[in-house]
C-alpha cells in the first residue's frame, strides 16, 4: 500500500446478538435504509474527502471485501475507463484496505488488538469507528483532525445520550470549552457524575496503542486480543483523552428489533 490511511472501520465483531441475521452475513453488511449499515461511514469518510480507509474483518470478512473490493465510488463510473482513472485523491471516491484477522488469526482481536494490527496501514492520527452503529448525521472534518494533532491528547472521543438499553452510559465529560470540548473522564462507580456512552467514533494518535499505554507490539504480530476500554480509562486517568457530546441520529444496532425500527418505512 502506497499511502497511509486517515481512518479504520471496525467490522471483525460476530454479531451474536443479531442471530440468525449474523449467520450468514457480516453484521456491517446488514442494510439500513437500503444501504449496509457501513457503508454510511464509508460515504460519509469520503464526502469529508478522506481518500481512503482500513477495514479490519473476521467474521465472514470476505463477504465484506468481496461487496467493497478496494475502492467505493460515491458516483458510479460510466464506463472501465473511468474506474481506471480514480485514485485515493479523487472526492468522490474511497479507496479500501484490509485487516483480515479472521484469515491470519482465526477470530476477531477485539476493538484494541485489531486497531494494534492495523496500525503499521493507518496515519499517526486516525478516525475510527465501529461498522455496525447507525450515525447518518456524524460529519468526518479535516478540522477535527488538526484540532486534535493539535492538542497533544492520545484520544477524542464522541459521547452520545445514554440510550435505552445503556442508561448508565461509559465516561464523563469535564470542563467542556465553548465549542464543547472537554476532558474524557471515568467517574468512580459511587460518584453522581453524568455519564454519557462511547459512541465508538473516535479520533486516536499512534502513540496510544505503543508503549508505555499499550503492551501489543508493533502490528500486533501474534494477534493478541485486547478490549479498547482499559486503554482508554489508563490514558483518562492521566488526562490524556478528550471528548464532545455528538446529538445527531445514533443507534447501536445491537438486535434485529433495533434494525427493524430502523427500517420502518416513514410516514
Amino acid at each position: 500500500m502506497s499511502k497511509l490511511s486517515p481512518a479504520i472501520v471496525l467490522a471483525a465483531g460476530r454479531g451474536e446478538r443479531m442471530r440468525p441475521l449474523t449467520d450468514t452475513c457480516p453484521k456491517p453488511l446488514l442494510e439500513v435504509q437500503g444501504k449496509p449499515l457501513m457503508q454510511h461511514h464509508l460515504e460519509a469518510l469520503a464526502q469529508g474527502e478522506f481518500g481512503s480507509a482500513v477495514v479490519n474483518t473476521a467474521w465472514l470478512g470476505e463477504q465484506i471485501e468481496t461487496k467493497f473490493g478496494s475502492i467505493l465510488c460515491l458516483q458510479p463510473p460510466l464506463n472501465m475507463r473511468e474506474q481506471l482513472l480514480k485514485t485515493e485523491q479523487s472526492s468522490d471516491s474511497l479507496a479500501l484496505h484490509y485487516s483480515h484477522e479472521g484469515r491470519d488469526f482465526g477470530g476477531a482481536l477485539e476493538t484494541a488488538g485489531g486497531i494494534a494490527r492495523a496500525l503499521p496501514q493507518l496515519q499517526t492520527v486516525f478516525w475510527s469507528m465501529a461498522g455496525d452503529v447507525y450515525a447518518p448525521d456524524f460529519v468526518f472534518t479535516q478540522a477535527a483532525v488538526d484540532r486534535f494533532a493539535a492538542s497533544s491528547k492520545l484520544a477524542h472521543l464522541w459521547l452520545v445520550p445514554n440510550p435505552a438499553h445503556h442508561r448508565k452510559g461509559d465516561f464523563g465529560l469535564e470542563q467542556p470549552d465553548a465549542q464543547g470540548v472537554g476532558l474524557c473522564t471515568d467517574p468512580p462507580a459511587d460518584s453522581t457524575a453524568q455519564r454519557y456512552t462511547y459512541s465508538t467514533f473516535a479520533l486516536f494518535h499512534h502513540a496510544l496503542f505503543t508503549a508505555p499505554w499499550c503492551d501489543i507490539p508493533p502490528g500486533n504480530p501474534q494477534g493478541i486480543k485486547a478490549p479498547l476500554a482499559p486503554l482508554l480509562r489508563k490514558a483518562m486517568a492521566q488526562a490524556q483523552v478528550s471528548a464532545e457530546i455528538y446529538t445527531g441520529r445514533w443507534t447501536d444496532v445491537g438486535t434485529p428489533e433495533r434494525l427493524a425500527e430502523l427500517n420502518k418505512p416513514t410516514p
